[in-house]
């Protein structure tokens, strides 16, 4: 006689172990992708850093043309120089005079800047297993190796948006007449050496670097503190989007940005503006400068240079942040 089946136990044993491997199964399927999944490609990137940037640099371009002007030429104030600038030029030839310049600006420079720095912070990440786990200090360091690099491969645009942002204020007798981008590089190249593209190339790297460490490295440090603020930004500082909380990043980037930043850029648009061999280097600049006019002089054009920075940061690192997500689905910082 056969034993009697314990139908109480075998029934649910079945029930359980068929339960929890579809339990597995749907767990699998319904996990998001791995973090740890392939790093999207630098060239990816900088394309993408690049189209961010020149998003930017059509809203911001006017702030560019002023804060050159100002630190290169006398005016009362930043209304002043608007209002000179527009009457001199209109806004093509005036205030929108060099755009082209610096739509190459944003290829060469913009692209290295934003581009290398989001990709290094990706490896980090994929490295430490996070962004929380990456120091402020790394930030820093891996925005000052992606500034300094964007900026001295993009010197050249740089001297060229100097040149012709200032061209339309000299004397009528001395202005160049730049037409384009490629017109003024060529002529630069041919009337005063191939060298004299990388002019203020110095000053340019030096204020790119901290610019740039400053940029990108506290933005990421407070887009990452301020996704915990849940109170104010919602669950992972997705409150509206997450733009409130890249505002809020950008804009304290921004500040300690042009902070360290507006001294080597005063001696940059000086050094850069000058056609007439002045400046023997940075330090000569340095020192005439403020023998001249005085320490303050470093942070002269600091209003223009914050009003059209702030814009500028806030506009290409959001941009550069949400392109990146809607193309890959990861962010850039």
């Amino acid at each position: 006689m056969a034993p009697p089946q314990d139908s109480n136990n075998q029934q649910p044993l079945a029930t359980m172990t068929a339960t929890s491997s579809a339990t597995t199964v749907a767990t699998k399927t319904s996990l998001p992708p791995s973090s740890s999944s392939a790093p999207i490609a630098l060239p990816t990137r900088m394309v993408l850093s690049a189209f961010a940037g020149m998003g930017a640099a059509t809203i911001c371009h006017p702030l560019d043309v002023i804060r050159v002007q100002m630190q290169t030429f006398s005016y009362r104030n930043t209304g002043h120089a608007a209002v000179s600038i527009y009457q001199n030029g209109g806004l093509v030839n005036g205030l929108y005079a060099g755009v082209s310049a610096a739509y190459l600006r944003q290829w060469l420079y913009g692209s290295c800047r934003m581009g290398i720095y989001s990709y290094l912070l990706e490896q980090e990440k994929i490295k430490k297993g996070g962004a929380d786990n990456i120091s402020f200090g790394t930030k820093l360091g891996m925005g000052s190796i992606s500034g300094g690099i964007g900026s001295f491969v993009g010197t050249p645009s740089e001297v060229a948006l100097v040149r012709m942002s200032a061209d339309s204020k000299l004397p009528v007798a001395e202005r160049r007449g730049y037409t384009n981008v490629v017109n003024c590089l060529q002529r630069i190249a041919s009337e005063e050496g191939a060298a004299n593209l990388w002019k203020g190339a110095t000053p340019t790297v030096a204020r790119a670097t901290l610019l740039s460490a400053c940029q990108m490295g506290v933005t990421s440090q407070a887009k990452s503190y301020l996704a915990k603020q849940e109170q104010y930004f919602g669950k992972n500082g997705q409150w509206l989007g997450g733009y409130p909380m890249m505002l809020c990043a950008t804009l304290c980037s921004s500040f300690c940005a042009n902070i360290v930043a507006n001294p080597f850029d005063v001696l940059k648009s000086r050094i850069q503006q000058d056609s007439k061999n002045l400046y023997s280097g940075m330090v000569d600049c340095f020192v005439k400068s403020v023998k001249g006019e005085g320490i303050f002089v470093l942070w002269k054009g600091f209003t223009p240079a914050f009003v059209k920075l702030a814009p500028y940061t806030i506009i290409s690192l959001t941009l550069v942040d949400k392109l990146t997500k809607a193309a890959t689905g990861k962010e850039a910082l």
